[in-house]
């Protein structure tokens, strides 16, 4: 009987699980809401470096429930996008912007990346958010590819 109790209240005490759901990312669905946008954006393909130790962690109880952003200063070395494909170049201060939903938030690691960076006064933001979408790490070339035909105004048409 004891059991039971003690069973039935650790029950009571429990909370739901609450997972985060997010769309499979999409170039092309990212293509086209950069573009439908009144802010400007580039699509740059390139290096990304900056200070891991600086992306959020949310572990401690007491910020997990927060929503915010943490700006982190980062440097991208690459071409951002023409016609002919990823060939201006492209050396420059970048924000990155990482979201968080409460204990969910946006991460990356150096390295090369593909983003979609929107320019905010005189600055590049790349937007990192729990869900991922408009900054790829180690970008595939059918991305690439699907990057390039929607630069074009050739097929766009999200997965």
């Amino acid at each position: 009987m004891r059991l039971g109790v003690v069973l039935a209240g650790l029950m009571a005490l429990a909370q739901p699980a609450h997972a985060l759901s997010c769309a499979p990312p999409d170039i092309a669905r990212d293509f086209q809401q950069a573009a439908q946008s009144d802010d400007a954006y580039i699509i740059v393909k390139g290096d990304l470096f900056f200070d891991e130790a600086k992306l959020p962690d949310r572990t401690d109880l007491r910020t997990s429930r927060k929503r915010d952003t943490t700006d982190i200063e980062g440097w991208l070395a690459g071409y951002s996008l023409t016609k002919y494909g990823f060939t201006k170049r492209f050396e420059r201060d970048v924000i990155l912007r990482v979201s968080c939903l409460g204990p969910w938030c946006g991460g990356t690691a150096k390295g090369e990346h593909l983003a979609f960076l929107k320019q905010e006064k005189l600055q590049w933001v790349a937007q990192i958010s729990p869900c991922p979408g408009m900054t790829y790490a180690s970008p595939t070339a059918e991305q690439e590819q699907k990057a390039l035909s929607c630069f074009r105004g050739e097929d766009c048409r999200a997965d």
